[in-house]
């Protein structure tokens, strides 16, 4: 499997999903702005040394971020902001954005609708759809189920499970453990900005100190 992201004990493979684990403070959010190019660091991003590109050219590279909280554009239209988020020629991106109500049917159902009309779960779902507009091959997500009703995770956790069949690689960061273990093939877990633990997802999931690594004890 070719790597599609490396940083530090951390890497990613084409078409995976690998899960970064770790309390609140664990260093997840900070591991992912280095990705970005927010902070310094050593990455390699589809097997090119990206540690001195910009954030605008890890991003025009395949990166895409969803950040923890959605952050979408809350006074313009689901359409404005996957337009917005576009560098797509006008053409292709109004395709595109045809092609994200289509696969997110809840945003298709409201796409004239305020950003800051939507619920939790339709916001999610609009960020998640920005951040797919250009094809990435390379998706970061920070806490992405935080604070959605299960019937919202489970439909997002299905989504991302199918978006690896044409190769994208997601590095999903994530504090609810057997969550994210149950769609990822492999994990990583933080303390303190350090891994203290790698396996692959059943092997985490069936490790009884995983709870304490969690807290960082």
């Amino acid at each position: 499997m070719s790597a599609v992201l490396e940083i530090g004990e951390v890497s990613v493979g084409a078409g995976e999903i690998v899960a970064l684990l770790g309390g609140n403070g664990a260093g997840k959010t900070t591991l992912l702005e280095t990705v970005l190019g927010f902070h310094p660091g050593r990455v390699v991003l589809f097997d090119r040394d990206a540690s001195t590109l910009t954030v605008e050219q890890r991003v025009q590279s395949g990166v895409g971020y969803v950040p923890e909280g959605r952050r979408v554009f809350a006074g313009l239209t689901v359409r404005e902001n996957l337009e917005a988020s576009s560098s797509l020629p006008a053409p292709q991106r109004r395709q595109r954005v045809d092609e994200m109500l289509a696969l997110f049917p809840m945003l298709g159902e409201r796409p004239e609708a305020r950003a800051w009309l939507l619920s939790g779960g339709q916001q999610q779902m609009l960020a998640l759809a920005r951040a797919l507009m250009d094809r990435p091959r390379l998706l970061l997500l920070d806490e992405p189920t935080l604070g959605l009703a299960p019937v919202v995770v489970a439909d997002l956790l299905r989504r991302l499970g199918a978006m690896t069949v044409d190769g994208t690689a997601i590095l999903l960061a994530e504090q609810r453990a057997a969550l994210a273990l149950g769609v990822a093939g492999r994990g990583v877990v933080l303390s303190r900005g350090r891994v203290v633990r790698r396996g692959s997802a059943a092997e985490l999931a069936a490790d009884p100190a995983l709870a304490d690594l969690m807290a960082g004890a």
